[in-house]
């Protein structure tokens, strides 16, 4: 394995362990009493350092290490072991195909952001989440408990009703990218298309056509498919239980669901799995819909062409590097903002409007989708032909 690679994945399992996986904790509960006029948590401290509440996901790691182990009577103590770690582990090798920058070449090193460059890298992930789901579907099942077999039930029902819209709704973006590769969808969005573009093709309008070239939109995923997009977003939660499609873990219903018979650091590896996987949603709807690294209108290579002036071409590199990573996990965050902001603002839905939404309104249109666009691309081509 190059080097480069070895840092690049030790950087970003640094992130997800070390940053992610125990803040996430916190982010929820912060932005939960931000919405709701509170506090927050903030009472765990160090020393007297509570700083602002971030000490409370070390401390519930310890609580969760510390805990008691229960395995029920009748469980099948094998499945009951590993279905945490089938859960939260392909959360995290999810990241192995999600690129938070380009291509860069500094003193003789070449370096590329992204673990694994894969031709298939979104069908990638779309396997290994779907690999997670079997973790929780398991886990009902292996602790001998009725309500949490109608837990697994419905995580099953939900990963087969939504998974297929979720995968649909993005053939759009293929067919326009001509790619499955998440590093060469990123440097596409980073280009820029003229909204009328079109006129010059028709014969009355030879002339007095300049003024097309001033009204140029970035080519971002969320622009050219804007409908998929959500789409996207609501089938993606829907695969990871969260909130308004909860419907697994439904408290008033079946107590807690599919992890009902698990406590300590199984139960805490549950949790882990759902609010890591919150980020890998954000991180790939950012490399799909949102640009990926890139900044509106100023493509990676005027940058590193504007700094090598400034700076030479190796500390470009660099520093354009740099801007790429910051720029990546900033849309980041701005989607795992939104992402707490549905879970704290939309109440559960009931069990029927759940598979009512995946099978009559969300596959319809993702497939209606595929026509318009594939109809959209054959005018294009008809035209500028």
């Amino acid at each position: 394995m190059e080097t480069s690679t070895v840092v690049v994945s030790v950087f970003l399992f640094s992130i997800i362990a070390l940053v992610f996986m125990p803040i996430m904790t916190w982010v929820e509960r912060k932005q939960s009493a931000l919405m709701q006029d509170r506090i927050g948590a903030n009472r765990a401290e160090i020393f007297g350092i509570r700083a602002i509440g971030l000490i409370h996901p070390v401390t519930d790691a310890i609580k969760m290490f510390t805990k008691e182990d229960v395995i029920p009577t009748g469980a099948n103590r094998f499945l009951h072991a590993i279905c945490p770690f089938i859960a939260v582990v392909p959360a995290i090798v999810s990241f192995a195909v999600i690129p938070y920058g380009g291509s860069y070449t500094a003193w003789g090193s070449s370096w590329s952001l992204v673990v694994a460059d894969l031709d298939y890298g979104v069908l990638y992930i779309f396997a290994i989440g779907s690999i997670a789901a079997y973790g929780s579907i398991l886990a009902g099942w292996a602790g001998n408990n009725n309500w949490g077999m109608l837990g697994s039930i419905r995580v099953a029902a939900q990963m087969l009703s939504y998974e297929v819209s979720m995968g649909i709704s993005v053939v759009g973006l293929f067919m326009i990218y001509g790619t499955l590769r998440l590093t060469d969808i990123g440097v596409a969005q980073q280009e820029t298309f003229r909204l009328l573009g079109f006129v010059e093709h028709f014969g009355w309008a030879t002339a007095g056509t300049a003024w097309v070239d001033f009204i140029k939109i970035p080519l971002w995923g969320a622009i050219l498919q804007p409908l998929p997009m959500f789409i996207f977003l609501a089938a993606i939660l829907a695969e990871n239980k969260r909130p308004p499609f909860d419907t697994p873990e439904g408290e008033s219903e079946i107590v807690a669901g599919y992890f009902i018979e698990y406590s300590g650091m199984k139960f805490g590896l549950f949790t882990a799995g759902e609010l890591v996987e919150v980020v890998v949603i954000s991180a790939l709807m950012a490399a799909l819909f949102l640009g990926g690294w890139s900044i509106p209108y100023l493509p990676e290579t005027a940058i590193i062409g504007g700094l090598s002036e400034l700076f030479g071409p190796n500390l470009a590199n660099v520093l354009a590097m740099i801007i790429a990573v910051h720029v990546f996990f900033a849309k980041v965050l701005a989607l795992i903002f939104f992402q707490m902001l549905i879970r704290w603002s939309l109440p559960r839905f009931r069990y029927d409007q759940v598979m009512n939404l995946g099978w009559k309104i969300l596959l319809p249109l993702s497939i209606a989708n595929i026509v318009v666009t594939g109809f959209v691309i054959l005018l294009v081509a008809e035209i500028t032909g």
